[in-house]
């Protein structure tokens, strides 16, 4: 079976927050897939971190290293159709695409995003939603 994931679902799990053992268990056999997109979401994601003194520039980095061991396919996403569907459901682009993969793979999104599970949920896609 495969999973699309969002950012929230791989940072809870690169730096080992809470719900990272849950996302263990839900994903556990399952073939993960992502937009292209997810490698600046998550240079975005340690910026903003280390920007809110959350997180050093150096602690990114080894993050960003276990990032690169988690096997994920990555999925081209047409950009007219992420922006048609960021603007039809009045979401961000990065969240359109994440919902465009799914929809493309017919595969459930796993986020930790209310927002993105909404949405998910209002374009027909399948969401699998662990509890922030």
């Amino acid at each position: 079976m495969n999973i699309v994931v969002d950012t929230s679902v791989i940072i809870s799990v690169v730096t080992n927050e809470k719900h990272k053992h849950r996302i263990v268990e839900v994903t556990k056999g399952a073939d993960l897939v992502a937009p292209t997109s997810l490698h600046w979401e998550m240079g975005n994601a340690f910026s903003a971190m280390f920007k809110r003194k959350k997180m050093t520039a150096s602690q990114a980095k080894r993050a960003l290293r276990t990032y690169e061991t988690i096997a994920i396919r990555f999925c081209d996403v047409e950009l007219e159709a992420g922006i048609d569907l960021a603007a039809r459901l009045n979401i961000y682009a990065y969240d359109a695409y994440v919902i465009q993969c799914s929809l493309t793979q017919r595969s459930p999104i796993l986020t930790l995003d209310r927002t993105l599970c909404r949405a998910g949920r209002k374009a027909g896609a399948k969401v699998i939603e662990v509890e922030p």
